[in-house]
């Protein structure tokens, strides 16, 4: 049994972690820490929790790899700190998924202490990054609107079929603003509402942008992101659209076979992929690590549509990061992931 750790078990994605990682058969949960709640027992602070039998600490123990769910800015120094004693770490944080050191500064409102880890660090979406994560020392693990635009999008976009202008369509539950307090999570303010919100640029479009040229290096991409708050707990429904590129692909019921295949072919084998032969709902996917994608054509107008369902908080957060450890720990992959969804 390996050891692993998490940093800031208080958080959402801190707690499901916990959550997922206490049924895991091949490591054990040994070490956990929370900056609000130093010396409490788990299970007192988080009830549904109470099986692990932890106490909050100040600091990480002796531990094989750790989780850092610390938020944005802050989880810099905790991941230079275990990766110094030797600790594998994958980073729930954003703050080693950009590549560019001068994007933290325009996007994040800070400048990133340790630009030379910014290269080390895999981009920790596996079914696109499977073999340089089985190696890696640092994962960044991919954000919930990255995760499910970049799944929807990559089959066609490594194949150059469509043009470089795409439009994201994407819709979060609100657990994806965390659990720090602010005005528009209140219940009075979210609930029987849905708003769009940083239509001037997300901070998760460099992210998206930054993978999306790295799957086609030809292709100069222009993406316009909008995302959405809906009034429910879990799940992140995204709809992509791009125009098709003449003469690759055609733009009517013949076109929307084969795109179907295109997405069966790249997936096949995929464990938590599932191409589906209808537009998900959030719902199918709610407590799973599963990824349901339905790719289609309006043939009206020659363009691509795909639409995408993760559940932000395992797919889009703690059962992916798991799925980088399984690989980074040399563990099978889908080891503590394969429950199915909650439904309804």
């Amino acid at each position: 049994m390996k050891k692993v750790g998490i940093i800031n078990v208080t958080g959402y994605i801190g707690m499901e972690l916990a959550r997922l990682l206490h049924r895991h058969p091949g490591v054990e949960l040994t070490s956990i820490t929370g900056r609000s709640a130093v010396g409490q027992k788990l299970g007192e602070l988080l009830p549904h929790l109470a099986d692990i039998d932890l106490v909050i600490q100040p600091e990480l123990g002796d531990v094989e790899l750790v989780f850092s769910a610390l938020p944005h800015k802050t989880s810099v120094e905790a991941v230079l700190v275990a990766l110094e004693r030797g600790i594998k770490v994958v980073d729930v944080s954003a703050d080693f998924r950009l590549k560019d050191a001068k994007e933290y500064e325009k996007w994040y409102e800070f400048t990133h202490p340790q630009p030379q880890l910014l290269e080390e660090a895999v981009y920790g979406l596996v079914e696109l990054n499977r073999p340089p994560i089985a190696s890696a020392r640092l994962v960044a693990n991919p954000g919930c609107y990255p995760t499910g635009a970049l799944l929807a999008l990559a089959p066609v976009v490594k194949e150059g079929l469509i043009e470089p202008g795409i439009i994201i369509d994407a819709k979060s539950g609100v657990s994806g603003a965390g659990r720090t307090l602010s005005l528009n999570t209140h219940f009075s303010e979210a609930n029987e509402n849905v708003s769009a919100y940083a239509l001037d640029g997300h901070r998760h479009l460099p992210e998206i942008t930054q993978e999306l040229c790295r799957l086609n290096p030809e292709l100069s991409f222009s993406v316009t992101f909008v995302p959405h708050l809906v009034p429910m707990s879990r799940g992140v429904l995204t709809s992509c659209y791009a125009q098709l590129k003449e003469g690759r692909i055609a733009g009517n019921e013949k076109g929307k076979r084969e795109i179907k295949e295109l997405y069966g072919d790249f997936y096949r084998g995929e464990p938590f992929i599932r191409v589906v032969a209808a537009p998900p709902q959030t719902k199918q996917t709610w407590g799973s690590n599963l990824c349901l994608i339905y790719p289609t054509i309006d043939v009206r107008t020659g363009r691509l549509i795909v639409i995408s369902c993760i559940d932000n908080l395992v797919k889009g957060g703690a059962g992916q990061a798991i799925q980088n450890m399984n690989l980074m720990l040399g563990l099978p992959e889908g080891i503590a992931l394969e429950g199915a969804a909650v439904y309804p």
